[in-house]
């Protein structure tokens, strides 16, 4: 997604005590970062404008939230999210991260001592040429990343408008050993398939009646 420059994204993402601008110097202790390191650890690829990590943040003070992307304007806006959403829910900030990173190169960052919990990928780019294809957070090199770190059991939750991207993406968990445990075609129709936070996009395309695909795939490396 683009995004037109901020100003301000910047300086408010230097001044933030809950962004973290060299996560290089992260790796294996992202769990010390945070207030509770004994509680569940989660990371999303690509949180955007933040609306997702925001409310699943709020909603699970148990857990601990790491979201990562790569453009400052939109960390910044996530950034603003997330103080929204704590402060209407009179709550402190004090069990999620923003860091901005390149996806592709996720192995500097985090590594097996960070043993995450799950991986929530919401809405990526579907990058439909096929020299591309690459790209996809979903593609199976990315997968082979994931498991580096993705504790032996733990899931990667995955939710997209795009029939092609998923299609494709459900050979992609096979043939990298995940499980797929859920699958849905039509997200809005499953009630109870997961606690599903609606982002903005999502109610975009259900209003453009685009169906809502989602799968659920567990780790079944015995080590990570």
């Amino acid at each position: 997604m683009r995004i037109r420059y901020k100003k301000w994204a910047r300086k408010e993402l230097e001044e933030s005590s809950f962004y973290r601008e060299h996560p290089e110097e992260i790796i294996g202790k992202w769990r010390q970062e945070f207030i509770n390191p004994s509680h569940p650890f989660f990371v999303e690829l690509g949180c955007g404008k933040g609306s997702f990590i925001a409310q699943k943040a709020v909603m699970h003070p148990e857990n601990n939230y790491l979201a990562i992307d790569l453009v400052d304007p939109m960390l910044g806006l996530a950034k603003r999210k997330i103080e929204e959403v704590y402060k209407q829910e009179s709550k402190q900030i004090n069990n999620v991260l923003l860091t901005r990173f390149d996806i592709e190169r996720i192995l500097l960052i985090l590594n097996e001592n960070d043993s995450v919990d799950g991986i929530y990928i919401n809405f990526c780019n579907p990058w439909p040429r096929g020299k591309h294809h690459k790209k996809r957070l979903t593609y199976t090199r990315q997968l082979e990343n994931y498991k580096k770190f993705l504790k032996p059991g733990a899931n990667i939750y995955f939710k997209t408008d795009d029939d092609n991207l998923f299609e494709e993406s459900i050979n992609y968990f096979k043939q990298t050993g995940f499980e797929i445990k859920k699958i849905t075609r039509d997200l809005e129709k499953e009630l109870n398939f997961w606690e599903n936070i609606e982002t903005e996009h999502e109610k975009m395309f259900k209003e453009q009646g685009i169906k809502i695909k989602a799968l659920v795939a567990e780790n079944l490396n015995k080590e990570p």
